[in-house]
């Protein structure tokens, strides 16, 4: 269970703090609920404390963890595939896992095919949802400014 101050982050949101923890009847039943501050988006999110672990809810990675995670992006190889709305599902389940290297993933793989040939409005926002949420918890992890770690993927992509 988080704490109220926790660095948290939400698999589709991104990364935020636990504001706190709350009490509340949602179809008449009382069920205790994450408040997450997401900084990036100005968004707050609740989530049901009992399926947290489910929803994908987890502690932000460790600072050398991000950095692994920068260092990374250059060498990923990002093959996908030319339907659309596979490569849409596989890029959401990628999202979905939370996993930072996924979403870095998914980062690269659109902004290529953005270069390459351009995207659809849903691969569009798709994208940058993958990028609030990849910077998001860089920012938070390494406490820089969302401009210097915006700057470090775009050297990360463009290396």
């Amino acid at each position: 269970m988080f704490q109220i101050g926790d660095k948290v982050v939400h698999p589709m949101h991104g990364a935020g703090i636990v504001e706190s923890i709350v009490q509340k009847k949602v179809n008449g039943v009382m069920r205790e609920y994450y408040v997450l501050k997401l900084p990036v988006r100005a968004m707050v999110v609740m989530v049901p404390v009992a399926t947290s672990e489910e929803i994908g809810v987890r502690p932000i990675v460790e600072p050398e963890k991000a950095v692994e995670v920068l260092h990374a992006i250059p060498d990923l190889q990002v093959e996908m595939t030319q339907n659309w709305n596979r490569r849409y599902r596989e890029n959401m389940e990628r999202l979905k896992s939370g996993d930072l290297l996924e979403v870095a993933f998914v980062v690269k793989g659109l902004m290529l095919r953005e270069q390459k040939r351009g995207l659809s409005t849903g691969e569009r926002k798709m994208l940058h949802s993958a990028k609030q949420i990849l910077i998001s918890e860089l920012v938070m992890c390494q406490s820089s400014s969302y401009e210097t770690v915006e700057a470090q993927i775009q050297q990360a992509l463009s290396s």
